[in-house]
């Protein structure tokens, strides 16, 4: 009986799977022939990794949910946040938003401020790992428990180094000597938009993790000085963008601008994106770090008053 059973949800598995291929090779299809009959939220240019990312997830996701005992699964809430974490991605890397994004800056700082922040915060208050885990085959389980990758987890989150990364990757990018090819070669830009999300899911992890230390890596005073750290560069680079006289970013001329606004505005209302959504961004990671410390001493207080009774 368990064999036939196995037999069929590998069955059930296998149409899933090959129906999220149909559906994409159709999507792909329309969205190269019809591009400019599409609706806004169709794929500007369609791409496969963000398809599969986005229903793999999602599919797992939802798979796992129902896999788990009730008592085990997230709250509602925080499958809301994961759900809309996912989604805001994808809504930003494959609908018109994305084109524009190609085409002004401030545009641009919107999209990588939700890939970098706004989604993979929402990911991780999802705390969607062990969910997704249960959910996925066990072959793509047993990739993400492979030694070497977990080491380059283990290094990406290492308190010296993520905050790093996380400020280091979007001054990179800023750049102007690097943000113009950037900008003027697809695959640079999706390498860009692919490492600022997976980096900004890890960090995001690293401080929001409900746990206390341990199992978490992080003690709660390590991680309110870790969003103190990437506060302060976000900041200062904000500000220098936002009221220099100086046009750095000129890839946007060369692209062709669509909006009708000038250089120095269109750099001005970037810089303002990235210093203040991105000091409030920090403002509320700190208030979910102390809301979590102070459930898990009531969580303490109520384990030990019950030990003691």
């Amino acid at each position: 009986m368990m064999a036939s059973a196995t037999l069929e949800q590998g069955r059930q598995d296998w149409l899933a799977y090959g129906a999220l291929l149909m559906t994409g090779a159709v999507v792909y299809v329309v969205c190269r022939e019809f591009p400019a009959e599409l609706p806004a939220f169709m794929p500007w240019e369609f791409d496969w990794p963000v398809f599969l990312a986005t229903a793999l997830f999602l599919g797992w996701f939802w798979r796992g949910l129902h896999a788990l005992p009730k008592a085990q699964r997230p709250r509602p809430w925080r499958i809301g946040a994961y759900v809309l974490g996912v989604l805001s991605a994808y809504a930003v890397l494959q609908t018109r938003i994305d084109y524009y994004a190609q085409h002004a800056f401030f545009v641009h700082r919107a999209q990588q401020l939700v890939l970098h922040h706004i989604a993979p915060f929402l990911i991780a208050l999802g705390t969607a790992g062990p969910v997704v885990r249960r959910g996925m085959p066990r072959f793509v389980a047993r990739v993400a428990d492979w030694g070497p990758l977990q080491r380059i987890v283990d290094f990406i989150q290492h308190p010296a180094v993520a905050p790093i990364l996380f400020v280091g990757l979007l001054y990179f990018f800023l750049t102007p000597a690097v943000h113009t090819p950037v900008m003027l070669d697809r695959d640079l830009y999706d390498l860009m938009n692919w490492s600022m999300l997976i980096e900004g899911i890890f960090f995001w992890w690293l401080i929001l993790d409900p746990r206390p230390k341990p199992p978490a890596r992080l003690s709660t005073l390590l991680r309110v000085f870790l969003i103190l750290v990437i506060e302060l560069p976000q900041m200062l680079v904000g500000a220098i963008l936002s009221l220099s006289t100086t046009d750095y970013y000129p890839v946007y001329r060369i692209c062709g601008r669509i909006m009708p606004i000038a250089a120095l505005s269109d750099q001005h209302y970037g810089g303002l994106i990235i210093w203040l959504p991105g000091t409030m961004m920090s403002l509320a990671a700190m208030i979910v770090v102390l809301v979590n410390l102070r459930l898990n001493e009531e969580r303490a207080e109520h384990a030990l008053q019950g030990g003691n009774s």
